[in-house]
């Protein structure tokens, strides 16, 4: 089993800046791969950004592409969403997920963090 505990959601101007952190426990942190997800109201979830265990293979969505930043600190158990120059349309729930296979698709993760809620204003 893997606990996950997402933080740093909250409200932003368009163009600003937010770090999101997710922290994990239980199963060893690096042996999973970890991503990021969010959904917007009215809308399904859809992939952000993972990265692979060692945290130097990464992916993106077009849509965050060249604006956000996964990163993964092994030795705290901890990944991290950088999002730059953000947009309202980037409004939503971003989770964090963590799972064996990884990936761009819900099916690569097995365990999932409660959320954290980004608002961004125009």
């Amino acid at each position: 089993q893997v606990q996950l505990v997402e933080s740093g959601g909250g409200l932003v101007q368009a163009g600003g800046s937010l770090r999101l952190s997710c922290v994990a426990s239980g199963r060893t942190f690096s042996s999973n791969a970890m991503g990021w997800f969010r959904q917007a109201p009215g809308k399904e979830r859809e992939f952000v950004a993972a990265a692979r265990r060692s945290g130097r293979i990464t992916y993106y969505a077009n849509s965050v592409k060249d604006r956000f930043t996964i990163s993964r600190d092994n030795g705290k158990d901890t990944v991290y969403l950088h999002m730059n120059s953000l947009k309202p349309e980037d409004t939503a729930v971003y989770y964090c997920a963590a799972g064996s296979t990884g990936g761009s698709t819900d099916y690569g993760y097995a365990y999932w963090g409660q959320g954290t809620q980004v608002t961004v204003s125009s």
